[in-house]
């Protein structure tokens, strides 16, 4: 089982009497439904909707713990407490610096992750990988074996694929992943996202991209006769992410136009986990 250790990721504690309500009426993630040993993707918008911060979240003893890129704690921390005000309840950076990330693609149940490997992470648990993500360092691997790995099954990262205040939920598929709950009551930017559900005006999301090559860098975009269809994120050799139009993309696909990062012709495949398909229209993509 590979065991690779993120630096760069960072830990808040979030605890009190109220700290579940505090949490479930900010962000995207409905915590109520999280299981005991389960680890689901979160966000906290802006109030047009868009992904401010974005994390990991899940239960530790009476708390939470929340995962985040190193370079965005001291931010989220600081947004939290403005939204505190006089809720009992306590946010703290964890002593513990980095996340180490195991996994076993032929793994069956997680029964006692907790105790021992950690909390399983929902978005690879929807791919059929069983991973685990654990607070401080208990594995040397490369941190290039986890890139792969959420590479090959569209699981995107924030910084390397898309930015900050540019993406909304439904553009990282966080309404199939676990992160985004249509059911319990606002949040910030609640109103947004429910629209874009309810209308099916969502049309970037993330494809996996391959190539008989090599890919070009991350930044690169990806065009079809010429006009701009996404952006490339990460890339792993010949294969890699992207946010795409995937109306253009689907239509540019229909009618036999080849699709290019930068010079070199690539395929984009929806992930097989959301049960989306490519438009051949302006219609959105369907389940």
């Amino acid at each position: 089982m590979p065991a690779v250790f993120l630096k760069d990721r960072s830990l808040l504690f979030v605890s009190g009497a109220e700290a579940q309500s505090f949490l479930q009426n900010l962000i995207t993630t409905d915590i109520t439904a999280l299981g005991p040993d389960e680890a689901r993707p979160g966000a906290l918008l802006t109030p047009q909707g868009k992904i401010l911060f974005d994390f990991m979240i899940w239960q530790d003893g009476d708390g939470y713990m929340i995962e985040t890129d190193a370079g965005q704690r001291d931010g989220l921390l600081k947004r939290l407490t403005m939204y505190k005000l006089r809720a009992a309840v306590t946010l703290a950076p964890s002593t513990e610096d980095g996340v180490t990330v195991s996994w076993d693609e032929d793994a069956g149940d997680s029964q006692g992750v907790r105790g021992s490997q950690g909390a399983r992470d929902s978005r690879f648990a929807k791919a059929g990988v069983t991973l685990t993500r654990r607070a401080g360092r208990h594995g040397d691997g490369a941190e290039a074996l986890y890139d792969a790995l959420r590479i090959s099954h569209g699981i995107v990262a924030s910084g390397s694929d898309f930015a900050l205040q540019d993406a909304f939920p439904h553009d990282v598929l966080m309404d199939f992943n676990g992160g985004l709950s249509f059911r319990k009551g606002c949040y910030v930017g609640q109103e947004v996202v429910s629209r874009m559900q309810h209308r099916g005006t969502a049309r970037r999301r993330v494809v996996t991209v391959s190539a008989a090559t090599d890919l070009p860098g991350t930044g690169t975009e990806i065009t079809a006769a010429g006009k701009p269809v996404g952006t490339l994120g990460s890339v792993d050799g010949g294969n890699g992410l992207a946010i795409v139009r995937i109306d253009r993309a689907g239509a540019a696909m229909a009618a036999g136009t080849p699709l290019l990062a930068g010079d070199t012709p690539v395929s984009l495949v929806l992930p097989a986990w959301s049960g989306l398909v490519f438009p051949t229209s302006g219609d959105e993509a369907s389940a």
